[in-house]
């Protein structure tokens, strides 16, 4: 998945929207009282009209996952996220690391008095495990007094409280609750040095940062390995099956990747294989990804050509890495391969593809540069599909490498690569 920041409206063209999912997030900035960015929110601009609902959450928390550690999006800083109450008890959420993650607790409106203890041990399971809890300046009314101990942050809208009514409720709130307080919708100086008086720390509004736009991109896999790695993922398949799915797909592989080196997830080692991914990931969050990656993914269930490219130069660089090296070279033999197309899935220079993405320095100094073994073997397979004959015995040279041991091991990847369409 990568990110770029567009001006509003402007259009992605259709041969973008045949490889990718193209969703559109906005984000405005918290800040302390140094000015000092915490946080970001979060707003969905992809869902038509004014809609928020329960699918609209997790298509954002699911777009957003992977860019949870990219600079484009949130970096490391909070991330702030409107939810419906019926989002709440997602299986989407279960991808997240809750310490990353503030979500923002809708009002009920007339039925509170009701829906509040309905509702609590859904608040209370969700604090429980981790999760920061933001709820608007009604959490201090009496209906929601149950709630008010459960809340890590108030917010304070500036545009519909008058300095009087914004006093008061202030502060009532440092009495009777340990929360953060921020002041939203803060518009010139005048507002956020009132609030500054009354003691609030945390800020959000236009006199700090208007919500900026950021495009964001989703390699579309095929739905058939989606719903394959769904099967074995509820079969409990062993790794061994479930990495030969991943293998097969280029945009499941390279969304995986992403996910798991994101530090939206709290992995606390960097993943550089498929086999690690799928074991540090478990396969309950595995097949809460694979159902979120199956709703974003397009309908044709067709790999594109240039993601079956990727998957058959994988495939034959790691056969050919074999003949000389180990199994874990051979590993990053097929993440070359796979990954060596990224700049046309994305549609942006290779370099910037990779800064999506943790890899070792040896994949990429081959993806980039064609450089050591991996490059050569990389430039093996690409004379392959060119037919270059100079270039393929220069390289089977190089590599020592008999033309028999390579046509064998390509017709070997060409079978491997379509036994995923059966």
């Amino acid at each position: 998945m990568s990110s770029t920041p567009v001006p509003a409206g402007q259009a992605t063209t259709s041969q973008d929207a045949s490889l990718t999912s193209v969703a559109l997030i906005a984000r405005q900035a918290i800040v302390n009282s140094q000015h000092v960015v915490i946080g970001y929110e979060l707003f969905n601009r992809s869902r038509s009209g004014q809609a928020h609902t329960a699918a609209s959450d997790v298509a954002l928390v699911f777009t957003a996952l992977s860019h949870a550690g990219s600079d484009e999006l949130v970096g490391k800083k909070l991330i702030f996220v409107n939810c419906t109450h019926e989002s709440l008890t997602g299986g989407h959420l279960e991808l997240v690391d809750p310490e990353k993650v503030v979500l923002e607790i809708s009002p009920l409106g007339h039925a509170a008095s009701e829906e509040v203890a309905a509702r609590l041990p859904i608040l209370q399971g969700l604090r429980d495990r981790g999760f920061h809890l933001a709820f608007n300046h009604t959490v201090l009314q009496s209906p929601y007094a149950a709630w008010l101990p459960l809340a890590d942050y108030i917010k304070f809208d500036l545009s519909v409280l008058a300095q009087d009514q914004l006093a008061v409720l202030l502060n009532y709130a440092n009495r009777r609750s340990q929360a953060e307080l921020i002041a939203e919708k803060v518009e010139n100086a005048q507002q956020y040095d009132f609030a500054s008086s009354q003691g609030v720390q945390m800020f959000q509004g236009y006199w700090f940062a208007r919500p900026s736009l950021v495009q964001t991109k989703l390699v579309a896999p095929s739905q058939a390995a989606i719903l394959e790695l769904i099967n074995l993922v509820r079969k409990q398949a062993s790794t061994d099956e479930i990495e030969e799915v991943l293998k097969k797909d280029a945009g499941l592989a390279f969304n995986l990747m992403r996910l798991i080196n994101s530090a939206g997830l709290g992995m606390s080692r960097e993943v550089t294989s498929f086999r690690q991914a799928v074991m540090l990931l478990g396969l309950k969050k595995l097949f809460r990804w694979a159902a979120l990656l199956l709703t974003a993914s397009r309908a044709n269930g067709t790999p594109s050509s240039v993601g079956q490219t990727a998957v058959v130069r994988g495939r034959l660089m790691e056969l050919l890495a074999l003949e000389t090296v180990s199994q874990e070279e051979a590993d990053e033999a097929f993440v070359v391969g796979i990954f060596s197309l990224l700049d046309v899935m994305l549609r942006m220079p290779m370099e910037e593809a990779l800064a999506l993405l943790s890899v070792p320095e040896a994949v990429r100094a081959a993806l980039l540069h064609r450089e050591g073994f991996l490059g050569d073997l990389l430039k093996l397979a690409e004379a392959c599909e060119s037919s270059d004959d100079d270039a393929f015995h220069h390289a089977a040279s190089t590599l020592h490498l008999s033309s028999a041991q390579i046509n064998g091991a390509h017709l070997q990847a060409l079978a491997w690569a379509d036994h995923v369409t059966d």
